[in-house]
């Protein structure tokens, strides 16, 4: 009897003792969300002898780094990237499936954030992420905390800043590109006063005319990137061109040590980590090269840049610490997942490639509607190698969508540089396959087009009404996923996983419910 009672005390106390360190494990203080803009696995890898032991390799070493995450999603960029992470799930769900795109109604483009409902403060742009359909995850913790929750947002473009606050936090900000100051909108309510107290005091404005950026180390030590370009150094100033400074800044590493300087006035001047109620602080960085020009042609910029960058993670990491403490901080960092890019290939290589107009491809196809069909303008217009039908007319002269559909595929994938034409319908309807499974999570039913044109890889397409052009190229590019602090168990990951785990799983150890739209499972075994 004696010996039963005993075992039964010890079993009790070794589950309350488990419970104990799972509800530690399970509650950190702050949660820190850091989305780096165009980050790739190679690079971090290919300039690791760069390094100093504060930043990249710290994260090897205690964190939890997964080499190879992965959007399941086409055309990503940074608005549809960042809106993937925080809400868990693709751009089918969650609206947003790029920074702009074609409105059907007036034919215009919008961009995601526009809303002219709501002013800018420190700026003139209006801006809401209404048009984020779904739940995020600031969202979920403010309404299990009701309110009580300190949810702040800072990240250089709008997009980024406003597409991780969601629509419940207490604040968004990101730089002005004609004056520098930290900007934000009147739909988070009033702007707080430690970013009026920086923006007066501390403002990039400031300083940037007497910032230059040079090279962090010996230029000898850049050599990782193969490039036909000679460069002996480099040397950017924010002066020269003053109604691009700013915007030229913000593709600099510099950016990120300015998102750093407005992380120490939050942690400074706001309770955000410093009680039992959770707090989520989502930041972005830029890890691209200066002024999206090409790694080959800005070779050493781009080395460069992940050395500053290594040391502005360093730096965050410290300031972390010393403000909150790392175990009461989880710190997960996610990449955008896509580059800026790249130029054609010179033709005397003679790489199979061409140009591919989106416009005269849709004219050609209203030529071919109205030989079948009579007169009229069945192409509404095109963006984005995407062809928008003219819904009405067709439904004026009694047609059939579904064979109009059918017969404008067939006749575009006989275009040249044309791999394949996917309907709407076949997006929706149509057999499962891997690929039409990506493009089908891209595609939502009020903001894309009828068909989607997917070009050959060497090809470049030639949007007129954007006036932009770019080459197709279909090659993997890796990015990592980190989860580190708060008693996160140190392990490299090869594995592919997806990026529409980091959600759940951050909601898991929050204890509160993943984001509405969610459907992957938290990622398992990642704490002590």
């Amino acid at each position: 009897m004696k010996e039963r009672i005993l075992s039964s005390l010890i079993a009790v106390i070794v589950v309350s003792s488990l419970q104990a360190q799972t509800g530690d494990a399970s509650a950190p203080r702050l949660v820190v969300g850091l989305t780096i803009d165009q980050l790739r696995s190679d690079y971090i890898e290919a300039f690791s002898s760069l390094y100093g032991e504060r930043g990249f390799k710290r994260l090897l070493k205690e964190g939890r780094f997964y080499w190879n995450a992965e959007y399941d999603f086409i055309n990503v960029d940074a608005a549809s990237s960042v809106a993937a992470v925080y809400t868990g799930t693709t751009p089918c769900y969650n609206g947003i499936p790029a920074e702009r795109w074609m409105d059907r109604s007036t034919l215009r483009i919008i961009k995601s954030v526009d809303d002219t409902s709501y002013m800018g403060i420190y700026t003139g742009e209006c801006t809401s992420p209404q048009r984020l359909l779904v739940s995020t995850l600031s969202d979920e913790l403010m309404v299990a905390t009701q309110g009580a929750a300190e949810v702040y947002s800072i990240a250089p473009t709008r997009e980024m800043a406003v597409m991780a606050a969601g629509h419940a936090a207490k604040g968004a900000f990101w730089i002005n590109d004609d004056t520098g100051k930290w900007s934000g909108s009147t739909y988070y309510g009033s702007f707080p006063n430690w970013v009026t107290s920086y923006n007066d005091r501390e403002g990039l404005d400031f300083r940037i005319d007497n910032v230059a950026w040079g090279p962090y180390l010996p230029v000898n030590s850049y050599r990782f990137v193969t490039s036909a370009s000679k460069q002996v150094t480099f040397k950017h100033d924010f002066t020269a061109e003053r109604r691009e400074k700013y915007r030229k800044y913000k593709t600099s590493p510099y950016v990120n040590d300015e998102v750093n300087r407005l992380v120490n006035a939050c942690l400074a001047q706001t309770q955000i980590g410093k009680d039992n109620v959770p707090d989520l602080l989502t930041l972005g960085y830029y890890a691209g090269n200066y002024d999206h020009k090409p790694n080959a042609e800005y070779a050493m910029e781009i080395q460069d840049a992940y050395v500053r960058l290594d040391n502005s993670i360093g730096d965050l990491l410290d300031l972390l610490e010393r403000k909150i403490g790392l175990r009461n901080t989880l710190i997960v960092i996610t990449s955008t997942g896509y580059t800026d890019p790249e130029p054609q290939d010179p033709s005397q290589f003679r790489i199979p490639g061409g140009e591919f107009h989106i416009k005269r491809c849709g004219a050609l196809l209203n030529m071919y509607l109205m030989a079948l069909y009579g007169q009229g303008q069945y192409v509404e217009t095109q963006y984005d190698r995407q062809i928008y039908l003219n819904h009405k007319l067709i439904e004026d002269k009694k047609l059939n969508l579904t064979e109009i559909l059918d017969r404008s595929a067939d006749f575009i994938v006989q275009m040249s540089g044309v791999r394949d034409a996917y309907t709407s319908q076949r997006l929706a309807l149509g057999a499962w396959t891997p690929r039409i499974d990506k493009i089908r999570n891209s595609f939502h039913s009020s903001l894309s087009g009828d068909i989607y044109v997917e070009v050959m890889p060497g090809w470049t397409v030639i949007d007129e009404y954007s006036q932009t052009t770019e080459v197709v190229r279909e090659g993997y590019s890796s990015m990592p996923l980190v989860f580190f602090g708060n008693t996160i168990r140190p392990e490299v990951i090869y594995t592919p996983v997806p990026m529409g785990a980091v959600a759940p799983t951050v909601a898991h150890c929050l204890r509160i419910r993943a984001p509405n739209a969610a459907t992957c499972s938290p990622l398992s075994n990642i704490r002590k």
